[in-house]
């Protein structure tokens, strides 16, 4: 074996971290199979490899026996004591039979095991950083676009941005730098493969950890999040610090924070809402920017009546339905919207609690 190929060997020992023995392993295990295969034997033989020399042996290893019915594989008693006398029935000798041109097909045959073990150790290395980032945020650069990818460099590796998983009111063009969101990294034959997102929630709540110190702290917490990519998205938050506003937060001064992330996002609008356990509170705070008279809360079927200012109606309900949508996903109650006057018509509107409130406020206001 050439002195290149020990020093490779060497340098794969510390740079890739694969344990020596593993390495010297594999060769003498190709190294078996190469000698089977170019000399047309079928013994049982050992390959022993000098790592400190770089040259090869192979030894037949035969058992001895009283009666020999393989002579490939047994020897007799009688010519394994002609060899050395001390030799015993089940014992196992060892003879060497490097054929002369070995050295060659051991070279080749050591120098395709070390290239495999480099590239087998390269993409577990790989498989191990990007498996730790799954459902993490990572900048990249469009490298090549066709119909069903966008493949996009993460430095070590190229990732995979499904159509399915790209915003509509994107177009991406090769060097382009975009934040994307993994959503899955897959072990396969030639390596790792990863598919990434641009339209997944996670991205949008990893982009709110990135630009508000208050989440990424801990101080203030998502709970939940509602999106439909590229046009609007609803994010709840909540601070059990109550000197801490969360959506002022999350808003930043001036507007800021949430700004850097819908120019992240090309324009898609963003609702921040506080979060409560309470869903009248919570169903009202997720219709924003609408007004909500009143939230009807029936338990058992985890369903809401909504009622709104008959001018409000159409503001709660949204473009095609979308803000009691992204509202409904956002508390994971069913959200139905009425307006004032339909309410007042079904008998629904005020409801008794409020009926009651308000004749106590009459009456207040007649003791005065």
């Amino acid at each position: 074996m050439s002195s290149e190929l020990l020093d490779a060997l060497s340098l794969m020992v510390k740079e890739k971290g694969i344990s020596e023995d593993v390495i010297i392993e594999a060769i003498e295990a190709a190294l078996i199979s190469a000698y089977k295969r170019n000399f047309n034997q079928a013994q049982n033989v050992r390959v022993d490899l000098n790592m400190e020399t770089g040259t090869f042996r192979v030894f037949a290893r035969k058992e001895v026996v009283e009666e020999v019915f393989d002579p490939r594989l047994e020897i007799s008693v009688a010519e394994a004591r002609q060899i050395n006398p001390n030799y015993q029935e089940n014992d196992v000798l060892e003879m060497e039979v490097t054929p002369k041109d070995f050295g060659r097909i051991a070279a080749q045959t050591a120098k395709q095991v070390v290239t495999q073990r480099v590239r087998e150790a390269e993409r577990g290395v790989i498989y191990s950083e990007y498996i730790d980032r799954e459902e993490d945020i990572m900048t990249g650069i469009v490298q090549r676009i066709d119909s069903k990818f966008i493949y996009v460099s993460l430095g070590k590796i190229e990732a995979l941005l499904p159509v399915g998983e790209q915003m509509p009111n994107e177009s991406y063009k090769p060097h382009d730098r975009i934040k994307v969101y993994i959503t899955k990294v897959e072990k396969t034959t030639k390596g790792p493969q990863i598919f990434v997102s641009r339209t997944h929630p996670g991205l949008l709540k990893r982009l709110f950890e990135l630009e508000v110190p208050e989440i990424y702290d801990g101080t203030v917490e998502i709970k939940s999040v509602a999106r439909e990519a590229g046009d609007r998205s609803k994010i709840s938050v909540h601070c059990h610090n109550p000197e801490v506003d969360p959506v002022g937060a999350c808003v930043g001064p001036k507007g800021q924070r949430v700004q850097t992330i819908v120019n992240e996002l090309k324009g898609e609008k963003i609702d921040i809402v506080r979060w409560s356990s309470d869903p009248v509170e919570f169903v009202a705070n997720a219709l924003s920017p609408s007004k909500v008279l009143e939230v009807i809360v029936n338990e058992e079927e985890k369903a809401t009546t909504v009622v709104v200012p008959d001018y409000q109606l159409s503001l709660a309900i949204g473009k095609r339905g979308q803000n009691a949508r992204l509202a409904a996903k956002l508390t994971s109650w069913k959200i139905d919207i009425k307006s004032e006057s339909e309410a007042e018509e079904q008998g629904i509107y005020p409801s008794l609690t409020l009926s009651s409130e308000k004749e106590d406020e009459e009456s207040d206001d007649f003791r005065d």
